[in-house]
Order: C-alpha cells, then structure tokens, then sequence
C-alpha cells in the first residue's frame, strides 16, 4: 500500500474506532442503572461478567446474557438493560468481551467459546434453567449475539439492536486493515472487509461499500439459519453508523430463504438511527439531544425506545416461558 493511502488507512480506522466508542456513550449508553441491588461480579475460567438476579429470586430462573456494543466492557448502558430484564424475573449475565482486565484490550480476536463460557456458566448454576437460555445484544453485541446464537443451540431466543448480518473486521488504531473480529477453534472467522477506497469519506461508507462485495465473501454471512429459538431484530432506517436496517433484512431474507421455523420479528423505525434500541432515555438528560447523533431525530429515537424495548420484553418473555 503506498505510504499516502497507508496515512489515510491509519487515520480512518482511528477514526472508526473513536465513532465507535463515541456510540457506546451517547446519552442512552451512560445513564446510570435503574436504582436495585449491585450485581455479583463473576470471574471464573477467564470469563468476566455481572450477574443480576431478579428482586425476588426464585428456583429456576430464566437466563439472559447481555452484551454492549463497541465499550467491550462492563458499559452503563448495558448494566441497565441487565437491570431492567432482571426486573422482569430473569437471571442476567453483562458479559464483557475486551477492554475489561484480562480480556483483549481491543476489539478484534475475540473467540466464539469464550462466550460459550457464559453459557456453560449459567447452565451450572442450580437456580437457573438451562433449557431458558437467551442474549440481547446491541450494534457489535447484536452481531456477536447472532453469531454465539448461531453456534451454541443452548441459546433459546436473539433479540438483536442494530445488528450486522455478516462478521466485520475488528476496530484498530493502528491497522488500516485489521484482522476478524472473531475466532472459532483458534482460527479467524472469514470477514467482510471495509469498503476502502483510498478516500476516507465516512464510517458508514466503509461499511456501505463493503456489503457491495458480499457475493465475493460468502463465508462472511453469519449462519443465522441455525440458531435454534426465535429471532427479533431492531433497526434505525437513519443508522449513520452502519446499514442496520439492510444488514437486518438480510438477515431475515437469509432466514426465510433456508425454512427457519421460529417466529422472526423485524422492527424498523424510519426517524430513528443507531440508538433506536434500549430503555427509554431520561428526557431531563442534558445530553438527551445527542440520542439523534448517529442518526435520526432524539425524539425518533426516544419513540422507537418507547416502542421496541417492552417489544422486546414481551418476546423474551414469550420465548422463555416454561
């Protein structure tokens, strides 16, 4: 690569990583957790994770593990969701995937079986039923959600915020073209590269370009088709970020394509962008405004939360009924 597009390479995946964790803390990512008992921090076999019980905890619980987008870590915003789903009857497991000690400082690497951990955490626990298992993920965490849920059958249901409907590369300050974002078996899943052009014009254009070349990386599609429970996914038509609400129809496409037989549910919101997903954020927030910074209106996406997350509720709940 010549030393000019090498510069701007580096500087546009600078750049990508700092949209990225820019997005983990719009005003929706940083509210504090609704008010309950502190979680129970789990740190065993190199998993790190918080557990929230429900308030009045009982014999065998349904289960949901909860991942945050690009913060990696034990992010406020997911420590929220986690609250409010175990406020609905369910034990909840955040699970970070980097930047949280001893895990990988940054986003890429990660293995597939180090989230098989969480699984095999909560099926050993004598108050959870193993047979309930969900995961709710948001915009990398809705990827990965799909992706573990794709290759452990013990995850019964997939709500999805933002997803992506293929694996990405990982987000690096140093590498213009930085290897997958996940392992399985110790070898980098097949990725769908950015859509680099020698011009950086912005982070949604290198993943716009790089849904044109899909046919040339099949092996990047995440095999939804496999995922052994019902799927709902949630997605901003304005996403500024990534094409949520095309990857999301792909995904669905891709899922009526191959006979999947579990419900399928696609929200899609028209003025809402890539913090369409989660609680309701606090009008009064100083920052309430920034809900429309990637993308949409803060009222849009205010509605959409309004809308898709007692959804989303209500389809957990339906999924993990006993």
């Amino acid at each position: 690569m010549p030393a000019v597009l090498l510069k701007r390479g580096l500087a546009a995946a600078s750049s990508l990583f700092a949209v990225m964790v820019f997005c983990a803390a719009t005003p929706a990512m940083t509210q504090p957790a609704a008010a309950g008992a502190a979680p129970t921090p789990v740190r065993t076999n190199g998993l790190v994770a918080d557990l929230y019980l429900p308030p009045q905890a009982k014999e065998s619980l349904p289960a949901v593990i909860v991942l945050g987008g690009s913060e990696g870590g034990m992010g406020a915003g997911a420590a929220k969701e986690a609250r409010l789903i175990a406020d609905q009857g369910c034990a909840v497991l955040q699970v970070a995937y980097f930047g949280a000690p001893g895990l990988p400082p940054s986003l890429g690497l990660i293995p597939v079986e180090y989230f098989e951990k969480a699984v095999d955490w909560l099926s050993g626990q004598p108050a959870i039923d193993r047979r309930r298992i969900g995961i709710v993920g948001t915009s990398v965490g809705g990827e990965a959600a799909l992706l573990i849920a794709a290759h452990d059958p013990r995850i019964k249901v997939v709500v999805a915020g933002v997803p992506s409907s293929v694996v990405w590369p990982g987000i690096s300050r140093t590498d213009p073209r930085p290897p997958s974002t996940f392992t399985l078996g110790g070898q980098p899943l097949p990725d769908l590269p950015y859509g680099w052009t020698g011009a950086f014009v912005s982070i949604y254009d290198l993943y716009e370009r790089g849904l044109t070349t899909l046919s040339e990386h099949p092996d990047a599609v995440i095999p939804v088709e496999r995922i052994d429970g019902p799927v709902m996914l949630v997605c901003g038509k304005a996403d500024s970020l990534w094409p949520s609400c095309p990857m999301s129809e792909q995904i669905v496409a891709r899922l009526k394509a191959r006979g999947f037989h579990h419900p399928v549910e696609l929200l899609a919101y028209a003025d809402a962008g890539h913090a369409v997903f989660g609680p309701p954020a606090d009008p009064g927030s100083p920052n309430f405004a920034n809900l429309g910074s990637l993308g949409g209106s803060a009222t849009g996406n205010q509605a959409a939360r309004q809308d898709d997350w007692p959804r989303a509720m209500a389809f957990l709940d339906a999924a993990l009924k006993p």
